[in-house]
């Protein structure tokens, strides 16, 4: 038996069908990859969408953040409102004297106050 029959060698007339393989092999993966990944993508993606944790996740997760965004701005403005508050106290004794007044009951040593009781 020679080496011939054995078919460990071929010379060029197999590398020339070994190449031809090759290109058949090459044109068939430029035509099948990119239908195939269409196919799982198409599969794939409305599955991921449709799951729990898909669309309706996200949707919920975008909501809450709104609501955070909200509650940002609404302390936001309340922080301004306070920081204004204590500017006001800080520079206008007459607010000040306004809150001891109002809100602690005090007054000053030359006054007298006059407590009356409810008419019946």
């Amino acid at each position: 038996m020679g080496v011939a029959e054995t078919g460990l060698f071929e010379g060029t007339r197999g590398t020339t069908r070994t190449v031809s393989n090759l290109r058949r092999l090459s044109r068939f993966a430029e035509r099948a990859l990119p239908i195939a990944i269409l196919t799982v993508a198409a599969t794939s993606v409305p599955v991921m969408i449709l799951r729990p944790e898909g669309l309706a996740r996200m949707r919920s997760l975008q909501r809450e953040l709104d609501q955070a965004h909200e509650e940002n701005a609404q302390l936001t403005r309340e922080v301004d409102g306070l920081r204004a508050e204590v500017q006001g106290l800080r520079d206008d004794p007459k607010a000040v004297e306004k809150i001891a007044r109002d809100e602690l009951g005090l007054i000053r040593k030359s006054e007298i106050v006059f407590q009356f009781g409810k008419a019946q």
